[in-house]
């Protein structure tokens, strides 16, 4: 079996839900699409950090995070499939302990550093892209809570991995101070 099935050479594909979509095809514009696109795309990109090959402890957490994403796609598309609240108090545990580990912060920083931060740093931001079609979306459809809790956790998750990175590393980070006079 190909591939391709060239159903969707008009612009239009379908879902797992037939309810979500009322049964006809939707546009692959829609919000809906939107959303997924924006996360299957935060995905892969956790797939080329992994490729980077950094530590161990990194690429399990990544790898865990990418399965809790095909998850929240599948749920886009209609598969009755939740997020469990623990999931987010996992994120949040694990910045937890990885603020007492690293400086703690007294101003903005500069993305950068090591490539590995520096690419976190990226991720973050693809996060925050997600986040927002996420919270597009469910301005007019149904969006579990839980999902758009995770997502904004996830951002402070990359954040703070970007951080030991460089604090692994020795990096200094690069403070922000503003515009110059």
């Amino acid at each position: 079996m190909p591939i391709y099935t060239k159903k969707g050479d008009q612009g239009t594909t379908t879902l797992f839900s037939k309810e979500l979509t009322r049964g006809r095809r939707i546009y692959k514009s829609e919000p809906r699409l939107q959303a997924i696109g924006k996360l299957d795309e935060l995905n892969s990109y956790l797939g080329i950090i992994i490729a980077l090959n950094p530590r161990r402890e990194l690429v399990d957490s990544l790898i865990t995070i990418q399965t809790k994403l095909f998850l929240i796609n599948s749920q886009l598309a209609g598969a009755d499939l939740k997020l469990k609240k623990g999931d987010t108090a996992v994120l949040e545990k694990k910045i937890d302990q990885i603020d007492k580990v690293i400086t703690p912060l007294s101003n903005f920083i500069l993305p950068g550093g090591t490539l590995i931060a520096a690419h976190l740093h990226y991720a973050r931001t693809l996060v925050r892209r997600a986040e927002r079609a996420l919270v597009f979306l469910a301005q007019n459809s149904q969006v579990e809570p839980e999902t758009i809790r995770f997502m904004n956790r996830l951002s402070d998750m990359m954040f703070t991995f970007a951080r030991l990175e460089n604090y692994l590393a020795g990096i200094k980070e690069t403070p922000w101070k503003g515009m110059p006079k």
